[in-house]
This record gives structure tokens, C-alpha cells and sequence, in this order.
């Protein structure tokens, strides 16, 4: 018998991603010929959304679109990824963007205007009712403070797990810090939270704040720190990258529903890192993340 397929909703900003690739980055006030332009759809709200449905999780997005082209787009792609898009409303106006450059080394920068993600200041109605179905909930920082804290605290009231990734980096409002069951920053992210460099002091300095953490750290894998327990280290895949893009998002998507069947976390962080393996030797964002027969059988496979 199939296992069912763990219930997730997703909180966060949805972005139409426009996307040059480059051999080297401009510097300021620099001009360079790109080789490629694509429109893809992203945010990283609707991202993890996608990775965490290709994962086998049964994913709700709220969040909100404009009234523009890009939003019949965005909308669009979230249902032919398999999420559903019930309680993704449509705002007057244009929908977010990402205007992202991509070098030859897959690095990337980015910069995200939010557009109809700022009208998304909190639950609207219904939301709750489809967080409190969920296992769990995911969350990011692309939309209002306000709105991601009164969506943790409605997780929290409802008894669901709270999984918040800390991006764009900001100073987290306590209130928000207290609704939050697994902080998931990358190694950057980390330190701009702690003003600790080394992953493993930010890692320890976070669990003052939140029960549970996990750090990723590019090609040398994540880390995991918990109350109470001794730090973990899973190594990642050693992979040539295309565009690292959708590495970040991809890993959380899949921990999230590995976390949401209730494995092990050092098993959770092992497929996930599966996953962002998987989608950095590919071009994109939710265009480059894997099904979950992908990622079983490279997890299988071991770094």
C-alpha cells in the first residue's frame, strides 16, 4: 500500500524569476553580454512549495499573485506542479519578481521586488482552516513580518510543526522566534542572526531562541543542532553545479516532508541533500527540482 502523501502548507512569497546567465557577474557600474534569458517561475515561498510537492507532500500555497500576465503564469505553474492553489489570492497590481544573474560557476545574485507578495499581511480567510489540516508549515521572510509571525502563531495554536527558513536575512521578532519548531538558515544567514561566523556557534547560540536547528552549508553538507543532543554533520553530494538557484529551497522543501513523515533528522537532511544534489546540475529554480523516485534512488546511492 502506498504511504500516504504527508499534508504541508506553504506561507510565502510567489516571484516570477527573470533570469540571465552570464560567464562572470557585472560589478558595479559594469556591463556584460549574457548568453541566455529565461522567465521562470519562483519565490521562494512558491519554490519550496514545489519542491516539497515533487518530494510526495500534498502542498497548500497561500500567498498572493497580481492581476499582471505573470500572475495567470505563476499561478498556473503551482497547479501543474500538483499544489494547490485554493488559498493563493490574486492582488491588485503587479506580482513579485526576481531579477537573478547566474555565472558560469553557478553562483548567483539576486534581487527580489515583492510586488503583490507585500499585500500578504496575514492569514485571509480560510488560511487558517488550511493550516491547521497541515503537518506541517512552511515559511520564509519574502513576505511581511507581520503576516509570517501571525501564520506561525496560528501553526502553534493548532498544534502544527513550524519549519522557517530565515531569508532574507532579518532580525526575527521574538513572538516569531517562540512559534518556530525548526529554524533552517544557510551558513550566511546563520552568522547575520548570531554575529557568529563558525556554523557551529551560530548553530548553538540559535537553539537559545528555537528547539530545534538545522545550518546548510553549501557542498559541505548541513548541520544539525538540537536541545539537548549532540550537533550532527551529513555531507552533501559531490556534484559539478549548474546553477545553485534552487539548491536552498529544494533542501527544505524535501526536509520538510521527510520531517513531516517523521523520519530521523540526520536521515531527513541526507535525502534532502539528495534533492538540492539533484537540482543544482540543472538550470533554474522550480524547473531544476526533482521527483521524489529521483531523489530515493541517488539518496540510496549515498554521497
Amino acid at each position: 500500500m502506498t504511504a500516504p502523501r504527508p499534508p504541508i502548507a506553504v506561507f510565502g512569497s510567489v516571484n516570477m524569476d527573470l533570469v540571465a546567465y552570464v560567464a562572470t557577474a557585472p560589478r558595479r557600474g559594469e556591463t556584460v553580454s549574457g548568453r541566455e534569458f529565461r522567465t521562470v517561475p519562483g519565490g521562494k515561498g512558491a519554490n519550496q512549495a514545489v519542491a516539497a510537492a515533487r518530494a510526495g507532500g500534498a502542498v497548500t500555497m497561500i500567498g498572493a499573485v497580481g492581476d499582471d500576465g505573470f500572475g495567470g503564469e505563476l499561478r498556473a505553474a503551482l497547479d501543474g506542479a500538483g499544489v494547490d492553489t485554493a488559498g493563493l489570492r490574486t492582488a491588485p497590481g503587479a506580482s513579485g519578481t526576481a531579477h537573478i544573474v547566474v555565472d558560469d560557476d553557478g553562483g548567483n545574485s539576486i534581487v527580489v521586488v515583492p510586488g503583490a507578495n507585500a499585500a500578504v499581511t496575514g492569514p485571509a480567510a480560510g488560511d487558517e482552516d488550511r493550516i491547521a489540516a497541515a503537518g506541517a508549515l512552511l515559511l520564509q521572510l519574502e513576505l511581511p513580518l507581520a503576516g509570517v509571525t501571525a501564520a506561525a502563531e496560528a501553526a502553534r495554536g493548532h498544534g502544527v510543526r513550524t519549519v522557517l527558513t530565515p531569508a532574507p536575512a532579518r532580525p526575527l521578532p521574538e513572538r516569531l522566534l517562540a512559534a518556530t519548531d525548526l529554524l533552517v538558515p544557510n551558513e550566511h544567514e546563520a552568522a547575520a542572526l548570531t554575529g557568529r561566523s563558525d556554523p557551529h556557534e551560530a548553530a548553538a547560540a540559535l537553539l537559545r531562541q528555537v528547539p530545534e536547528v538545522v545550518v546548510t552549508l553549501g557542498g559541505a553538507g548541513s548541520l544539525y543542532a538540537a536541545r539537548g543532543r549532540a550537533p550532527v554533520a551529513v555531507p552533501a553530494h559531490a556534484v559539478r553545479a549548474v546553477d545553485t538557484t534552487a539548491a536552498g529551497d529544494t533542501f527544505v522543501g524535501a526536509l520538510c516532508v521527510a520531517y513531516a513523515e517523521g523520519r530521523p533528522m540526520p536521515a531527513a537532511m541526507a535525502w534532502a541533500a539528495a534533492a538540492a544534489a539533484l537540482a543544482v546540475q540543472r538550470p533554474g529554480a522550480s524547473s531544476a527540482m526533482p521527483a521524489r523516485a529521483e531523489i530515493d534512488r541517488l539518496a540510496a546511492a549515498g554521497p
